[in-house]
């Protein structure tokens, strides 16, 4: 998944790490299911129009470009202002019609007139990231997200803000830990092991933890099933200190030791109720 060489992760934190990915996964139900099967350009396409955008937006303007434009080549060719008429639901059209476009030239360039990004396949995923990057606009979540998205299905780690969000309060990251910044830290403190699925499913459900439960104001900490592990949720409620005894009593290890052999996840789910006011939800976005 990543080179573990150029950073130690502290046993205690890799321990804390995987008992929050356990719980989360109870909670919201692993495997999550991908929620579509594109090729990793189609993908790459629907990423750049998702930027701030709602999902159900975003997913008009893609429908929109394949209704007119019998294929990605003829997007790039096509006149500017006929892109930016396709992705009027989005937002920034004017922004991001001409994105795509040298997007899609870039790709051809770089290939010899090739316009596929199948070819990553044949890549090791962090080579593979590394080559998206090079793309105008493509940052580490954009690229993460071709690769684990995207039919391609490789081992890669998207972070977005409710993620980096719900990071952040339980302390996998500092405080001036940028969303760009989070992607490699993160990604260090996973299991080397971890597969495709796992990734997606860790992405998954911290986006989804963020949605449903750890909002941006107001987070409902209550009913939060890594409350234990938060330093901000027991903070909130006045007992500090508390996460780090539990992780140690509940992890069935000392610092170093198999975290996997810890005590079960907590009985309960978190209820499954919508995104508030602001928050996107992107589990069960719609389909393109």
């Amino acid at each position: 998944m990543t080179d573990g060489a150029a950073v130690d992760v502290p046993e205690e934190l890799k321990a804390k790490v995987l008992l929050v990915h356990r719980r989360l996964c109870d909670a919201y139900g692993c495997p999550i299911p991908y929620f579509h099967d594109l090729d990793p350009l189609s993908e790459l396409v629907s990423s750049l129009l998702s930027h701030r955008t709602r999902n159900a937006d975003s997913g008009r303007a893609f429908k929109e470009l394949r209704r007119r434009f019998n294929d990605w080549a003829a997007v790039r060719d096509a006149p500017k202002a006929e892109v930016e008429r396709a992705v009027a639901a989005c937002t920034w059209p004017e922004q991001k019609a001409p994105r795509i476009q040298q997007v899609l030239r870039t790709v051809s360039d770089l290939r010899g007139g090739e316009l596929s990004l199948d070819f990553l396949r044949e890549m090791d995923p962090l080579a593979a990231q590394d080559w998206l990057r090079q793309l105008p606009g493509v940052g580490p979540k954009t690229a993460a997200a071709v690769l684990s998205f995207s039919g391609l299905r490789m081992p890669a780690l998207p972070v977005d803000c409710h993620h980096h969000r719900v990071a952040m309060r339980l302390a996998l990251i500092g405080p001036k830990v940028d969303v760009a910044a989070a992607h490699d830290t993160l990604a260090r403190q996973l299991p080397r092991e971890f597969t495709a699925q796992d990734l997606y499913d860790n992405h998954e459900m911290m986006m989804l933890h963020g949605q449903r439960c750890c909002y941006h104001r107001d987070p409902a900490c209550g009913r939060c099933p890594v409350l234990d592990l938060c330093p901000f949720g027991q903070a909130r409620r006045g007992a500090r200190g508390l996460g780090s005894e539990v992780l140690r009593n509940s992890s069935g290890s000392h610092p170093g030791g198999d975290a996997r052999l810890g005590a079960a996840a907590p009985e309960h789910r978190v209820d499954p109720e919508p995104p508030r006011a602001g928050e996107q939800q992107r589990h069960g976005r719609q389909e393109v």
